[in-house]
């Protein structure tokens, strides 16, 4: 009897929960029914964070009046002019830069002008990269640090970018050691980084390709803060 009575309360267990299975559907479906009205869904609220070109900040904005991603101005003569002027102006501090280790007086100095090769060796890298990339005709920059190298200043238009050291401020260098080439190097350098941000400014307005709107913002930057340190060196020598 025992044994009935648990079968009969297992059979009626399984029966309520069938029910429940059976039941809850026809719930969902009653509710679903035509003559149920649906219920408000609220969305949240949402912004389009879009950006800005380089140097300014970005913009929220409402869904409805983001037009997408601006157009991108294509590569331009603008841009490979000051690709290639840049080139040339980087050339001449790396140049300055591989005379460091050999007449410098100031450890201090030297680490910072190899700072200055390793950078600027890799950007020239880079704008060469895009010259190709475009079909431009790709300067050829100083070949060394020994003097041995074409400057700059001897190729035609660029003895006007601003910053460049001229042959025999170049020439003044080379033969200056210790000391004296220590406040030279601070000088000249202090002088063609200031030269480097007038050529990125002068871009900056041009409405060229965003990747080189980008560099010339970068450089600006990394040399503006070079400056700063180059200033402090020169004081206290």
């Amino acid at each position: 009897m025992e044994m009935l009575t648990g079968a009969v309360r297992r059979s009626r267990v399984r029966t309520f929960a069938i029910g429940l299975v059976v039941v809850v559907p026809a719930l969902v479906l009653s509710a679903c029914g035509p003559d149920a009205e649906p219920e408000p869904v609220s969305t949240p609220s949402s912004v389009v964070l879009q950006p800005g070109k380089p140097g300014e900040t970005a913009e929220t904005i409402a869904p409805e009046d983001y037009e997408g991603a601006p157009a991108q101005a294509p590569f331009s003569k603008a841009d490979a002019d000051f690709l290639t002027d840049m080139i040339w102006h980087h050339g001449q501090a790396i140049e300055m830069a591989e005379l460091a280790p050999e007449r410098a007086a100031s450890e201090q100095l030297k680490t910072f002008a190899n700072r200055i090769d390793v950078v600027q060796d890799s950007e020239v890298d880079l704008m060469s990269g895009w010259l190709e990339e475009n079909e431009y005709p790709v300067p050829v920059t100083a070949e060394g640090g020994d003097g041995s190298g074409p400057r700059a200043p001897e190729h035609g238009h660029d003895a006007d970018m601003p910053g460049m050291l001229t042959d025999a401020e170049m020439a003044e260098l080379e033969e200056a050691s210790g000391t004296e080439f220590d406040r030279l190097f601070l000088e000249g350098m202090i002088k063609h980084h200031e030269g480097a941000l007038t050529m990125c400014e002068e871009i900056a307005g041009s409405g060229s390709e965003e990747r080189v709107l980008e560099l010339a913002n970068n450089i600006a930057a990394d040399q503006m803060a070079e400056i700063d340190r180059l200033d402090q060196m020169l004081a206290v020598l």
